[in-house]
Formats: C-alpha cells, sequence, structure tokens
C-alpha cells in the first residue's frame, strides 16, 4: 500500500524552527517529485515548496522564499521541510504529496497524500 507519512509539526514560537519529514512506504520516492502543501483554516490548500525526483529541481512560493529549504535522501525514502523565522501566518495543517509529473509545481497533479501535521506559530 502505497503511504507517506508527515512528521515533525508542533508548536513553535515565532522566529523558531521545525523540520517536517515526509516518510514513503510501499514505494520508492525516487521516481516521484515531491511537493509540500499546507491549509490554514478557513483558506484552500497552496503549494508551498516542491523538489523533483532527483532533488535537482526546487521551487518556493514567495511567502516561504529564503525562509523554508526542502530537500530529499532517497536512500532513506524520505523528503525534508526545513522552516526557519516561523511566522505566525505559517500556521497550517502541512502535507507532503508525489506526483510523477514534471515541472514540480504543476501542483494539480500530486497523486498520493499524507495525513498532515499540524504547524502552529504562536507566542
Amino acid at each position: 500500500q502505497l503511504q507517506l507519512v508527515e512528521s515533525g509539526g508542533g508548536l513553535v514560537q515565532p522566529g523558531g524552527s521545525l523540520r517536517l519529514s515526509c516518510a514513503a512506504s510501499g514505494f520508492s520516492l525516487d521516481t516521484f517529485a515531491i511537493g509540500w502543501f499546507r491549509q490554514a483554516p478557513g483558506m484552500g490548500r497552496e503549494g508551498v515548496s516542491c523538489i523533483s525526483s532527483k532533488g535537482g529541481s526546487t521551487n518556493y512560493a514567495d511567502s516561504v522564499k529564503g525562509r523554508f529549504t526542502i530537500s530529499r535522501d532517497n536512500a532513506k525514502n524520505t523528503v525534508y521541510l526545513q522552516m526557519n523565522s516561523l511566522k505566525p501566518e505559517d500556521t497550517a495543517v502541512y502535507y507532503c504529496a508525489a506526483s510523477l509529473f514534471s515541472p514540480c509545481t504543476t501542483w494539480i497533479k500530486y497523486m498520493y497524500w499524507g495525513q498532515g501535521t499540524q504547524v502552529t506559530v504562536s507566542s
């Protein structure tokens, strides 16, 4: 069974950092682009960052550029999202998803989704 599992969310103060992980089971991630999405209460889901299957190409939403870094370790079948200088507006449920399409910013083509992990930025 194809499964993505996110972890690493939590409560952090503004200016703090978190690292989210997206681990795959039942399939190998190395043929998939991976995207991180988030959904805040009352808002639609937005693409935050993505990385190509081999890691050679990354993309970031303007709202997180310079603060978030996406990376992947195909040997560990895991993708990471390092989030620094967190702001209250980063509060959301964060999801990872997998896509066979290129470029990784083809957001509508993500087909496999994790269950999400809550990130709350608050003092």
